[in-house]
């Protein structure tokens, strides 16, 4: 074809290419509703870190209450507990349940790392619950969680 020739594509075979694109993608099945999410959220949680009731203690989660900025959320994350070579933390999750993709980070511990504090920035699309879990090598889980507003258009006005 020469370099000037025009590609003709008509706006009926346009719509038929991505309407096809859209389903081969999985992209046109139904959104999750509200009450699925916490069943999801209960069932990735155990997904991905394992089969167990969640402890409510020594983790922090010292989010803002509302985030100026829903493009950089601060989470900062703590967990009091031993990294000793026979009872440390070996893995930390992050959820943000109105995400997308509710599962925001995780992260891998050995002891030699020593004591857990981070802060991580994430995304958040709207007003949602961040999950903070962690697991010990014993596989305790231990969690902390908290709802966080997020300014509309990143202002907090």
């Amino acid at each position: 074809m020469p370099s000037n020739a025009k590609l003709e594509v008509s706006r009926r075979s346009l719509f038929l290419a991505a309407g096809a694109a859209l389903l081969t993608s999985g992209l046109s099945s139904k959104p999750a509703l509200a009450e699925d999410a916490a069943v999801n959220m209960d069932q990735l949680v155990k997904e991905t870190m394992g089969d167990g009731a969640v402890k409510m203690e020594k983790v922090t989660l010292d989010t803002p209450d509302k985030a100026e900025n829903g493009a950089l959320v601060r989470v900062p994350v703590k967990v009091d507990h031993p990294m000793a070579a026979d009872n440390y933390i070996q893995s930390l999750a992050i959820f943000v349940d109105n995400n997308p993709k509710p599962l925001a980070a995780k992260f891998d511990f050995t002891p030699e790392m020593g004591a857990i504090q981070f802060e991580i920035r994430i995304k958040m699309a709207k007003p949602s619950k961040i999950r903070v879990i962690a697991k010990s090598n014993k596989g305790i889980l231990y969690g902390a969680a908290k709802q966080v507003e997020v300014a509309e258009g990143g202002c907090a006005g």
